[in-house]
């Protein structure tokens, strides 16, 4: 299971951190990923980090502005996101899945919290 929070209504410029809290599967082990999903469009790729290297992936429009961490002691994967711009409103999920490749793909994320909605006003 995996638990989203964090989210909230911030104006352009500032700053949010998510976190995903999760359970029932070997954690450090499972790649990690954040995705968005704004009204009306698909779900994007946001960030992702792998479960054994801990290597991370961005998508390139959140470069330079968010970084994705995790803490394999409390289970949880976080977001921190700076700089935030309009475009980055959205709701936010976290997905979990076993293997390091094709991070940046959702089909293969085998379990996704209930998602977390972020609003940046301008």
């Amino acid at each position: 299971q995996l638990q989203a929070s964090g989210g909230g209504l911030v104006q352009t410029g500032g700053s949010l951190r998510l976190s995903c809290a999760a359970s029932g599967l070997p954690f450090s082990r499972w790649a990690m990923g954040w995705f968005r999903q704004a009204p009306g469009k698909d779900r994007e790729f946001v960030a992702a980090l792998s479960g054994s290297r801990d290597t991370t992936h961005y998508a390139d429009a959140v470069k330079g502005r968010f970084t994705i961490s995790r803490d394999n002691v409390k289970n949880t994967v976080y977001l921190q996101m700076n700089s935030l711009k309009p475009e980055d409103t959205a709701v936010y999920y976290c997905g979990a899945r076993p293997g390091g490749s094709n991070l940046q793909y959702s089909r293969y994320y085998q379990i996704w919290g209930q998602g977390t909605q972020v609003t940046v006003s301008s």
